[in-house]
């Protein structure tokens, strides 16, 4: 199942177009994209159910309507050097807990639109994004695929100078400016791909290619990191989860490299889709 967010509206996305959710459950699950997530197995079930010949099939959305699938997570956590290849860039080793912070929720946007830039170094961070559509506490890493509503495209940005300024670096406000946190086009359930553990991902910046990875390749993947996280908190429908970045950040390059105002960044994960975003200056 594909699901998206139609300005404002979940829709389920299939070969020719998309269904209104609530509209075509006669309002048994609201228009919200965030509420479903709250009643995910008997939305999944009337989902699978569901004929599409049976219901309105509206044409496929343009790009530029569509919003973040999840847009009012409560908790938005992202992990730090969950590739080897980045944490050798970062000249740190593998770690051997998952370095854990958090991004704010102001900092979600969709995935299409201008981000602007603000002052300081801003960098690129390709992510799987795990969303999760069950209660998970103590979770064995058995049970948390099945803990897991699907799979978006993230990019965590980053403006490193607020994030690594000390005393203690403040990762949490340097990646959570306005629109560092878009994720989207779609939320793909795991059963839609061929192996949710081993997914191609990447990014490039005015068509050069910046990152290219696998997240065969994390330290901690997707049912390990649910798994660690919910030994410590709860995990509440709709939090998300930014699963760590490949290789390839400006932070890591000789000599370093920084997003600048024109710049086109475009995102991608192999089955779920891409994200293309435009960098424009802060307003004088």
């Amino acid at each position: 199942m594909r699901l998206a967010n139609v300005n404002g509206r979940l829709v389920i996305r299939v070969a020719d177009g998309d269904i209104d959710v609530e509209r075509a459950s006669e309002g048994r699950f609201p228009a919200d994209p965030s509420a479903v997530l709250e009643d995910w197995e008997a939305f999944s079930a009337w989902a699978q159910a569901l004929d599409p010949a049976s219901v309105e099939v509206a044409p496929a959305a343009a790009a530029a309507d569509l919003g973040a699938p999840v847009t009012r997570p409560r908790q938005i956590f992202a992990i730090g050097l969950n590739y080897r290849d980045h944490a050798a860039e970062s000249g740190l080793g593998v770690p051997e807990e998952p370095p854990t912070f958090t991004k704010f929720l102001s900092s979600v946007t969709g995935p299409e639109g201008e981000i602007v830039l603000p002052e300081g170094n801003v960098d690129w961070e390709v992510e799987l994004v795990a969303v999760i559509g069950r209660t998970a506490r103590d979770v064995s890493r058995e049970e948390a695929w099945s803990h897991v509503a699907g799979l978006t495209v993230g990019q965590d940005l980053s403006e490193r100078v607020g994030q690594l300024a000390g005393p203690a670096p403040q990762f949490s406000l340097g990646k959570s400016h306005p629109g560092f946190a878009p994720m989207g086009p779609v939320l793909v359930t795991p059963d839609e791909l061929d192996n949710p553990d081993n997914i191609e991902l990447g990014c490039s910046i005015n068509g050069e290619t910046m990152q290219k990875g696998r997240t065969s390749d994390l330290v901690f993947d997707v049912p390990e990191l649910v798994s660690r996280l919910s030994r410590t908190v709860t995990l509440l429908p709709g939090d998300v989860i930014f699963t760590g970045t490949p290789a390839g950040v400006g932070l890591g390059r000789s000599p370093q490299r920084w997003l600048q105002p024109g710049d086109e960044l475009v995102t991608y994960v192999d089955g779920i889709g891409e994200m293309r975003h435009r960098m424009v200056s802060r307003p004088a």
